[in-house]
């Protein structure tokens, strides 16, 4: 397939997109969003949710987040938008025109499992435990010096676990664990499913290890990736930050369009 793109602006010239027969699926923290100190401490600019609102018009809809964050929470840090949205890792997805959630996660950790994560910001001050239900982010961007330490105790406790009861998702100062058998790749592969999505080439922007599964997927719809602050295995473009990727959703939204066709941006960097 031939897709029409321009080199945009930014210093790693990352190609505008035609918006032709495109979904487009956004992850959302160190993706859309600058990290915080703490997770409930992210902003979400004005200027984005008017982006976001705007490009979901030109796509009749086609826009939806990735996220390990539970649904709940995507909800509430971008009120009043409620999009389709793909949530802990594929946990819960809520499908288009839907107000319910099809839930494809395991039962949440066991208390006895979720409280040896729990004991472990007595390893020292500044790390924070995120219990997203479905999964449990160790959080250690307020104290890097604790990274090795945080990562061989979770180590040691996924080992005494049975090493299959769960699976360790590194992220950029973050250590994610979450049960097996539901990932970004298999929201993503299901949200296709649905309109008006189902039939679309999808355009997936993720920044860290733990989208790596929906980049896998995109082949089997003739994706396109895009990672940010480095190149992530399937991505064929890399954003420098979540400015560069905001500021590009934003000129697509607006009406900017590519000049010329080339070949296929996947074909192009091989």
């Amino acid at each position: 397939m031939k897709t029409d793109v321009t080199p945009s602006d930014d210093t790693h010239a990352v190609p505008l997109v035609s918006l032709d027969n495109v979904a487009v699926f956004l992850d959302v923290d160190g993706t859309l969003l600058d990290f915080a100190a703490r997770p409930d401490e992210v902003i979400v600019p004005k200027s984005l949710q008017q982006t976001l609102e705007r490009l979901a018009r030109k796509l009749d809809g086609a826009v939806a987040f990735i996220s390990g964050r539970p649904l709940a929470d995507i909800d509430r840090i971008f009120a009043p938008l409620r999009f389709p949205a793909v949530g802990g890792h594929g946990a819960e997805i809520r499908v288009p025109e839907s107000d319910g959630l099809n839930h494809h996660g395991s039962v949440p950790f066991d208390r006895t499992l979720k409280k040896q994560f729990y004991d472990l910001t007595q390893l020292g001050a500044g790390i924070v435990i995120e219990d997203k239900g479905y999964s449990i982010a160790v959080h250690y961007r307020l104290a890097p010096d604790l990274g090795s330490l945080v990562a061989a105790a979770i180590t040691d406790i996924w080992a005494k676990s049975g090493k299959r009861s769960f699976e360790i998702l590194p992220g950029k100062f973050v250590l994610e664990v979450k049960p097996r058998g539901f990932d970004k790749g298999t929201g993503l592969r299901e949200m296709m499913g649905y309109a008006p999505f189902a039939g679309r080439r999808p355009i997936f922007i993720g920044d860290d290890t733990t989208d790596r599964a929906a980049f896998a997927v995109l082949p089997d719809y003739d994706g396109i990736g895009f990672s940010v602050g480095g190149i992530v295995p399937g991505a064929s473009y890399n954003f420098d930050g979540p400015k560069d990727v905001r500021l590009w959703l934003e000129r697509m939204s607006k009406g900017a369009r590519p000049h010329g066709t080339i070949k296929d941006v996947n074909e192009e960097v091989r």
